[in-house]
């Protein structure tokens, strides 16, 4: 058997009918193509044909140089299950540095899983478990990951670390992550820990789809605070929608993200922060050409990073909250980010301000970008009962209402003691966020009846372009055009800076701060240094 580089799994005693538990026997197999390929050098590939391969109660033990290749998604199914233990996560594929000992020196080289699918649906753990995932494979040299169908795993559906020399490509990752509350490790639909390999990691993630998982749709992580944050790490041609975070770097350097979306994520589109194991945030990061959409709360939210990071070319619009917000999550680096760069981008139609400095910043340059017609959150406190209000899984109704469009973008509708999200409204209608990623309903206990009695409340009355909620040091602000085109204006102010706020020593030139609805500018705070010129009104 192990003469042959390629090998047929029906042939060597998977049965792929869904019944059989093909675990055991498949264990056996890779142990025995393992153990081939150690012994000449060559590596084996696996075929599996389609059908419903059950691996019930133990996960697979990989071995390096075998590679896995289906017929298909939805043709080779790997189901996965632990109904008879169920203290035990059951990943299809494990190599772990704790549990086996993975590292620079002890990896899996030469791999490639390819053309099938992993149903985790069948796995429960009785707490949750971050190793209840589809693939959890650490340290990887030379891998190759293509044309994968993950979904409904307990934790991270595609959960894989340390991968050096490796693509990821053609990942669809739905609904993982069911037993987390959206507060724990893991829980992503690609989760992909960073930093064993050393200075760089060459790795690439394209074409990758990642739809209603419990935390982030795709996720970098730094593993250990005394690593140094890793180099060579590009994503792209990716889309994110309905995760509690779209894309995250929570410890790279120098990530790329281009040319991906990112829509309908409940905390954020684009996100950096020190959420992750090593409390360490992203620096040196550029994210160009994305559509960064109506996202429930912002489009892109970054904090604890020293800097820099540059925001170019990306469409960043209406989103329920602030498009892009500076902020710093406690207990992660707090210094004041350097080089923020946002430039060329369209800013337009968030919920609130289109750009929130509320973290101290310095050196920033904003270049060029249109900041439009933003503070779409105008419409005041409102509430109702009766015979015209009804609900469903995911709106509410007021026949009898005259709302602005999106007027009510982003607010917490109140009924009856249970609140939702509005992620936009017609004249007459609420469209509400599901209560967490892939859920179908809005409502944490049932859809409220009939006229039930509910409430919105009123909007903030200052929604800027611009709002400096922090200190900002020797700032460039050169070219931009930030106002309101909208027929009811909704942007109050092309720029505001609050009490809190400050602007120092900044260069502001040749901006366009006209049409908004209000004033040109609101300064609790007045700009001290720098110079201010040639800036329309």
């Amino acid at each position: 058997m192990t003469e042959s580089l390629t090998v047929d799994a029906r042939e060597r005693g998977l049965a792929g009918d869904g019944v059989t538990n093909d675990q055991p026997a498949f264990q056996r197999l890779v142990d025995a193509l393992g153990a081939a390929c150690a012994a000449d050098g060559r590596p084996r590939v696996l075929r599996v044909p389609a059908g419903r391969y059950l691996m019930r109660d133990r996960p697979t033990l990989w071995r390096s140089g075998v590679s896995l290749v289906g017929e298909g998604r939805g043709a080779t199914c790997f189901v996965l299950c632990n109904a008879g233990d169920r203290g035990t996560p059951v990943p299809l594929a494990w190599f772990t540095a704790r549990q086996h000992g993975a590292g620079p020196d002890n990896h899996l080289a030469d791999v490639t899983f390819a053309h099938f699918e992993i149903d985790g649906s069948g796995v429960t753990t009785e707490e949750y478990d971050p190793l209840a995932k589809g693939l959890g494979l650490q340290y990887v040299l030379r891998g190759r990951f293509s044309d994968l169908y993950v979904h409904d795993t307990a934790a991270t559906g595609f959960g894989c670390d340390f991968l050096q020399d490796t693509v990821v490509e053609g990942v669809l990752a739905e609904r993982c992550g069911r037993q987390d509350s959206g507060e724990q490790m893991g829980g992503a639909g690609i989760g992909i820990g960073i930093g064993g390999w050393g200075r760089v990691e060459r790795l690439t993630i394209t074409a990758c789809t990642a739809v209603g998982n419990g935390t982030n749709g795709i996720f970098l992580e730094l593993q250990n605070e005394e690593w140094e944050p890793p180099a060579g790490i590009r994503i792209t041609a990716c889309h994110a929608e309905d995760n509690r975070f779209g894309i995250s770097d929570w410890g790279a350097d120098g990530l790329l993200v281009t040319s991906s979306t990112m829509l309908g994520n409940h905390q954020a589109g684009f996100d950096v922060s020190s959420q992750g194991t090593s409390g360490i945030g992203g620096r040196g990061g550029i994210v160009t050409g994305c559509v960064i959409d109506g996202n429930v709360r912002d489009g892109v939210a970054v904090g604890n990073t020293p800097g820099p990071y540059a925001f170019r070319g990306n469409r960043i619009s209406r989103n329920g909250r602030y498009g892009y917000w500076e902020h710093n999550l406690a207990g992660g680096d707090e210094e004041a980010a350097a080089d923020i760069v946002l430039e060329a981008n369209d800013i337009r139609d968030n919920g609130l301000d289109g750009v929130r400095i509320g973290a101290a910043v310095r050196d920033c340059a904003i270049l060029g970008n249109r900041i439009r017609g933003n503070g779409r959150r105008c419409a005041g406190a409102v509430g109702s009962t009766g015979s015209g209000v009804r609900c469903s899984a995911l709106s509410l109704t007021d026949k009898n209402a005259d709302w602005p469009a999106d007027g009510h973008l982003g607010k917490e509708v109140s009924v009856g003691g249970r609140g939702a999200l509005v992620t936009r409204n017609t004249r007459t209608e609420l469209h509400l966020a599901p209560l967490r990623p892939g859920a179908g309903t809005a409502w944490p206990q049932g859809v409220p009846g009939d006229g039930s009695p509910y409430r919105l409340p009123a909007a903030p009355a200052v929604r800027a372009g611009l709002a400096v909620d922090a200190a900002v040091l020797r700032p460039r602000m050169d070219g931009n055009r930030i106002g309101d085109d909208q027929p009811v204006r909704t942007q109050t102010h092309g720029m505001r800076i609050t009490g809190d706020g400050s602007w120092t020593d900044g260069r502001v030139l040749d901006n366009d701060l006209s049409g908004n609805a209000r004033a040109a500018t609101s300064f609790d705070t007045r700009p001290a240094g720098g110079v201010w010129r040639e800036d329309g009104a």
